[in-house]
């Protein structure tokens, strides 16, 4: 450790910091970045920002958010500060999220068991419902929960081909906040991230510190190796793969390019898919159809349905019935919001224990169910001091933070959730860490999570590309992009 001084000197002490102790010291990971940004100084550092901008701005790494109805692109700030992550932190992350991961793909086949379940079965009920692990309504009542998506995944196929856990690091260590497992985004603007900040601060990515730095460009071999280990059982030979996207309007239009360049593989939107004679389908490429056997589904699969394909059938129907026939697998499978639901988190502990016979590698936050009497009941008179989310929210939409609420706000929210409390959970707020941000050409602590990526294949293997998403406004607890938040490279250090 190192007192701190230059870019750090006013910098707060602060036992919730990554980089700077409570003792005022600078912790040994960040010693190579606060000696590059000292040698940039207030001037440099504020020209290196704008030179990030610039060059992002110039290769459109952009997201997209829905205001009013239409669809703007923004730029996906990005700080030329680097998260550091320690060796022994990433080690029982990855652990805890492979382990969570495998635990919740069990979950769905137990839901979607091959071959369904007939009213008339005596175990129609998931295995883990009947044991009392979950109770029923957190299966049935779930508004991710799609009965048709049985026939929708070929037999053993995982029905989690990429996971991306929502992690904060608190008081006690990394917690799990939130699972995303049907469409989730990030491991492009990893990749960009990592680009970006090379190409801007050079000088601190050829130091030796940074020598052993894990690689996010290496997620793209691993992302590709778990797509072909999804390719169904008709598939004769090296499976040909595709990225399903809506195209342009999606939010994420950007990282779908990426990743479609970077695994070698075409785009794939509704207007290009056509069907095989085999029962198969096949997407149009320079004027010449070939037939594709998984697809890396990257847009909702309620848009599915809305979607035509030029012979005009419905793009779920064309795909539905290629997966039944065993010419077509998607990553992901339809109807996995059942499993990434914020009733469903709170069952995640107990489903690895049920499932795994493990215990938990990472705690998930304390989480009170509204719809259960005895847990709405618990926290009715504590709504100003958790944090309230709908059960079916995403991207940060519809958190109200108990303790930031007005006397008018937080009596609208009791309102709320007093008429309809199947809609909403409550959880414990978490004192989650704060990274150095440049701020105004200043260096100032602003709160952060880290998006980490898993991906089952034959095994289930975490990518070595998390994504860092900061709050950029002093206080703000909300790091969605769609909310301004912005990002940082993550460096996952080596073990020393």
């Amino acid at each position: 450790m190192t007192d701190t001084a230059g870019v750090f000197a006013r910098y707060p002490a602060s036992s919730g910091d990554e980089a700077v102790g409570p003792d005022g010291v600078l912790r040994s990971g960040y010693e190579p970045v606060a000696r590059a940004l000292d040698e940039l100084g207030g001037v440099g550092l504020a020209a290196v920002v704008g030179e990030i901008a610039r060059e992002r701005r110039t290769r459109g790494v952009v997201f997209g958010t829905f205001v009013d109805g239409r669809l703007e692109e923004r730029p996906f700030p990005l700080c030329p500060v680097p998260r550091v992550v320690p060796a022994a932190d990433w080690e029982r992350v990855a652990r805890g999220v492979e382990q969570r991961t495998r635990a919740l793909n069990a979950f769905l086949d137990d839901v979607y068991r091959p071959g369904g379940r007939r009213r008339t079965d005596a175990d129609r009920e998931p295995e883990v419902v009947r044991a009392g692990v979950v109770p029923p309504w957190v299966v049935t009542a779930s508004p991710g929960h799609r009965p048709g998506a049985v026939g929708l995944a070929w037999s053993g196929q995982r029905r989690i081909t990429v996971a991306g856990l929502d992690l904060l690091q608190g008081p006690d260590g990394w917690v799990v906040l939130e699972d995303n497992l049907r469409v989730p985004s990030g491991i492009g603007y990893a990749i960009s991230n990592r680009d970006s900040a090379a190409a801007a601060l050079p000088g601190l990515y050829r130091c030796e510190r940074a020598a052993g730095l894990a690689d996010p460009h290496e997620a793209v071999d691993v992302l590709r190796a778990a797509l072909v280990d999804a390719a169904p059982p008709g598939c004769d030979g090296t499976p040909q793969l595709g990225l399903l996207t809506d195209g342009r309007h999606n939010t994420a239009w950007f990282e779908h390019r990426l990743l479609a360049e970077a695994m070698g593989i075409p785009i794939v939107t509704p207007d290009t898919l056509w069907p095989t004679p085999a029962g198969g389908v096949a997407v149009q490429v320079d004027g010449e159809r070939v037939p594709v056997h998984v697809l890396y589904r990257r847009f909702d699969e309620a848009a599915l349905a809305a979607h035509l394909t030029p012979t005009g059938t419905p793009v779920d129907v064309l795909l539905g019935e290629a997966v039944r026939l065993g010419q077509l697998a998607l990553a992901n499978v339809p109807g996995n919001g059942v499993a990434d639901d914020k009733a469903t988190y709170r069952y995640v502990p107990e489903m690895i224990r049920f499932y795994l016979g493990e215990e938990p590698v990472l705690p998930s936050v304390p989480t009170w169910l509204l719809a259960d009497p005895a847990d709405h009941a618990a926290v009715r008179d504590r709504l100003h001091e958790l944090v309230i989310k709908p059960v079916d929210g995403y991207g940060g939409q519809g958190v109200v933070f108990g303790p930031l609420c007005s006397t008018a706000e937080l009596a609208e929210l009791e309102a709320q959730v007093a008429a309809t409390p199947h809609r909403f959970v409550a959880q414990q707020p978490v004192d989650f860490t704060t990274v150095p941000t440049v701020i105004d050409g200043l260096v100032a602590p602003r709160h952060a999570d880290l998006r980490v990526f898993a991906v089952a294949g034959t095994r289930t293997r975490t990518l070595p590309a998390p994504l860092t998403r900061v709050a950029l406004t002093e206080g703000s607890l909300l790091v969605n992009s769609s909310r301004g938040g912005g990002s940082k490279d993550t460096w996952v250090l080596p073990p020393s």
